[in-house]
């Protein structure tokens, strides 16, 4: 009989579950898949618009759909996961990515295809916030900051690997294999969960908060949905405005009803922590500077040096190797115990910024050789602060409820995510436009405007200008989150000595 608490389930012994590394490997094999889907659809987008006679409001949708689903459900799918077991919806949440990876693989539309996405969103949400939640459950203290390490290793794996992967499967079979390459690792996936991972739940009152799972997803993806479709249609259009101010009402009515609600799938005192507060902070600005520098940094490598889709993916795996590389031997878990959590995120995220810096300013001299040096110090940079901080978000949270917080912290993330490739394109554009004087909004289309090999490279130096004005204000934002992110997390370690000592 499945147990109605986490605490009544099977006692783990002293360092955590007796598989606990074995569980650990097969839940990072699922979130692997659902992190390559997130990357691996960029490289087929060529194929997609020839094959389907796919528009570019289909390419956007096909994109867009399985984040905005993915997103806005991630809370809510992290409440489930609490409520009636991580295990059950581990399994369920393979299941539904893998019917979905079949639809979108067989698809004979662009419509078909979007609608799968999307339901292949759902799947990625339940997986996203119960494999960490999971990771919290059998690990024990003395383990959970290396396990989460390893955890946040498959995040920067998936995000460099998915390209390559999709290149390669684009080079030998047909635009669907990259969507059905994910049904064998789902059925894998769904044996392993059902042989090894054990059940845990922790039962929150008679009834869910429906109207708190409504409320929030709703919100979450109108606000989403904005800051997606800022750089296509303008700041100031109505579509983005009126998203973005339907998201925030539709938010702040689901803060109102979470303070009043008995049972709420949100515990706002959460936010009167200043751990958690501190950690959050640190979060949305490391995926921030990530993603919008890696944003920017694909284009240049393609649009300014020359090189293919294949070639450019393979130029930023150093990135990604480098957190590798230092998770696996375990660095940042060791350093942690050592330096405190408050100092190790600042020197994370400063090495961050110190990385977005010498892309900016060394990539445009030197070529590749400047923007290898920045992503190898980005990268250790990462290596040290994502744990740390993923692993003081879920320490400020009740173990009965590490669905949530596994919930709230890919929540940050998509934001961060979305914040970063919006904020820092927008200042790109804005220096670009301010640079050349044409009617055209992207490199491609200037490039293919200009009169003669003297005007092609003052657009492209433009362009470099632009990207390096833009990876400075990465750099900016990056350090400043760090500084803030350590002052809160010293602040709340000294208000909580007295407490540890009484």
């Amino acid at each position: 009989m499945t147990a109605t608490t986490a605490e009544s389930t099977t006692p783990a012994p002293t360092g955590g579950h007796p598989q606990r590394w074995l569980i650990l490997g097969v839940i990072c094999l699922a979130q692997l898949t659902v992190l390559l889907d997130n990357t691996v659809l960029s490289v087929a987008i060529p194929s997609l618009t020839k094959e389907l006679d796919a528009s570019t409001s289909d390419i956007q949708w096909m994109i867009n759909a399985y984040s905005l689903v993915q997103s806005g459900l991630l809370l809510t799918a992290g409440n489930a996961a609490d409520r009636y077991g991580r295990k059950l919806m581990l399994m369920t949440g393979l299941a539904i990515f893998g019917i979905g990876s079949l639809a979108a693989g067989l698809a004979q539309s662009s419509t078909q295809l979007i609608a799968a996405r999307a339901g292949m969103g759902i799947g990625g949400a339940l997986l996203m916030t119960t494999t960490l939640a999971v990771v919290v459950q059998i690990f024990d203290d003395s383990e959970r900051v290396k396990a989460i390490a390893l955890w946040s290793t498959v995040s920067s794996l998936g995000f460099a690997a998915g390209p390559l992967i999709g290149g390669v499967m684009l080079d030998r079979f047909w635009w669907g294999a990259i969507f059905l390459i994910n049904i064998p690792v789902a059925v894998l996936g769904l044996v392993a969960v059902a042989a090894l991972v054990p059940e845990s739940k922790h039962k929150q009152g008679e009834r869910p908060d429906l109207l708190g799972a409504l409320l929030s997803t709703i919100g979450m993806t109108a606000v989403v949905y904005a800051i997606i479709s800022g750089p296509d249609h303008g700041w100031a259009s109505a579509e983005v405005l009126v998203s973005a101010s339907i998201g925030v009402l539709v938010l702040g009515a689901f803060t109102l009803w979470e303070l009043r609600t008995p049972h709420p799938m949100l515990d706002m005192h959460f936010f009167r922590n200043q751990r958690f507060v501190g950690a959050v902070a640190g979060a949305i600005l490391v995926a921030f500077g990530m993603t919008g520098s890696l944003f920017l940094l694909t284009q240049h490598l393609q649009f300014v040096l020359g090189y293919g889709p294949l070639d450019a993916g393979l130029r930023t795996a150093p990135l990604a190797l480098t957190i590798v590389a230092l998770n696996l031997t375990g660095a940042g878990a060791r350093l942690l115990p050592k330096l405190g959590t408050p100092l190790t995120i600042a020197i994370g995220m400063a090495l961050v910024a110190a990385g977005l810096a010498a892309i900016a300013v060394l990539g445009g001299q030197n070529g590749y050789g400047g923007m290898l040096l920045g992503l190898v110090v980005m990268g250790a940079g990462i290596a040290l602060s994502m744990p740390a901080m993923a692993n003081a978000i879920m320490s400020a949270i009740p173990p009965e409820k590490a669905g949530v917080g596994a919930g709230i912290n890919g929540t940050l993330a998509e934001f961060g995510n979305g914040l970063g490739v919006a904020v820092l394109g927008a200042v790109l554009n804005a220096r670009f436009t301010a640079l050349v004087s044409t009617a055209a909004v992207s490199l491609p289309a200037a490039l293919a405007a200009a009169g003669g090999p003297a005007e092609r490279a003052r657009i492209s130096d433009a362009f470099a200008s632009g990207l390096e004005t833009s990876q400075l204000v990465g750099a900016v934002a990056v350090l400043a989150g760090g500084l803030l992110a350590a002052l809160l997390l010293r602040r709340a370690e000294r208000s909580d000595a007295p407490k540890a000592a009484a």
